[in-house]
């Protein structure tokens, strides 16, 4: 569990192989961070790696693909999602692919991390998390929870380019 001030590294060689570069994931010092995350950092983060299409979710929401592979979307409100003191259904959950079900619960179990999951997603390596919440997190902190969504999902060859191509800049 990941304590504030603490860094979790997450190492890419093991789960997308040799060519990743080592960068560290999810700082919560805000003082060496970037700029707050915003709803449309997502939008952008996600447009921006490659061979992404969006597909209309069904009730217009955005779908984030690489290969035909959902790694980003906002998720329409469901019942598994719902506020505990009004029951009022979530209507700005957005999911994000990880890498394996031990991010996962590295994610999830830290109380005041704004990730969470449900029953719903149980045995589904997913994180949720509210749009009103993503002021909690950095430009950069989000940037990686993008990239390692896509990562989890592109194909082989495609995340050994695209992490070559990291290794280069």
């Amino acid at each position: 569990m990941r304590q504030p001030g603490m860094v979790r590294r997450i190492d890419r060689r093991s789960a997308y192989g040799a060519g990743w570069s080592g960068r560290t994931a999810y700082a919560s010092d805000m003082s060496v961070r970037s700029a707050r995350a915003r709803v449309e950092d997502v939008h952008e983060l996600a447009m921006a790696m490659p061979h992404v299409t969006v597909e209309p979710g069904s009730r217009g929401n955005r779908v984030y693909q690489v290969g035909g592979k959902s790694f980003v979307f906002f998720r329409n409100p469901r019942a598994d999602a719902t506020d505990p003191e009004t029951g009022e259904r979530y209507a700005d959950v957005i999911v994000f692919r990880v890498g394996s079900e031990s991010d996962k619960q590295a994610m999830v179990r830290n109380r005041t991390s704004p990730f969470f999951t449900t029953a719903h997603f149980d045995g589904h390596p997913s994180v949720l998390l509210r749009s009103s919440r993503i002021g909690e997190l950095a430009r950069d902190e989000l940037a990686e929870m993008v990239q390692d969504a896509w990562l989890a999902q592109a194909s082989k060859r495609r995340r050994t380019t695209w992490l070559a191509a990291q290794t280069v800049r």
